[in-house]
């Protein structure tokens, strides 16, 4: 059951796990760049673990959000994608407002993301590079579950 719903022309968000459509946000991650190696299983376990948010056009799925959070001090934000046929009608701002206007998520002292290509959109909603860098780090093992 949804906790957060929003609806504007004829579009919806949702974060109820319920309507997400496994077929088309796997379909569309496995051609990204990000994570064009994810299985559809460790895809379905990172949903289940993840707050998502659903973007419709009615009953269709033509976006997606993916939240990890402790939902007190951070959150990471990824698989983030608008279908192209849907693109250029401001569904990409306005599925970034909705996930960071969502109730869950609000208080935290950092949110963070990672993007090759969209540095535009996030910045409209109050995103910017890293002032440093060079005191995070990572722990990456290419052996474990892709992407």
């Amino acid at each position: 059951m949804a906790e957060f719903l929003r609806e504007r022309n004829g579009y919806t968000l949702s974060d109820d796990p319920a309507r997400l459509d496994l077929a088309v946000i796997h379909g569309f991650l496995r051609d990204s760049y990000w994570a064009n190696s994810r299985s559809e299983a460790t895809q379905t376990r990172a949903n289940q673990n993840s707050l998502c948010i659903g973007l419709y056009r009615g009953a269709e799925q033509v976006g997606f959000a993916r939240v990890i959070s402790d939902y007190a001090s951070f959150a990471y934000l990824c698989d983030v994608f608008v279908l192209e046929a849907h693109r250029g009608r401001g569904l990409g701002d306005w599925l970034i407002a909705g996930v960071q206007a969502h109730p869950r998520l609000q208080g935290l002292r950092r949110w963070s993301l990672a993007t090759r290509d969209a540095h535009g959109l996030y910045a409209r909603h109050g995103w910017t590079p890293l002032p440093t860098p060079e005191i995070w780090m990572q722990k990456f093992d290419d052996q474990a579950n892709p992407a």
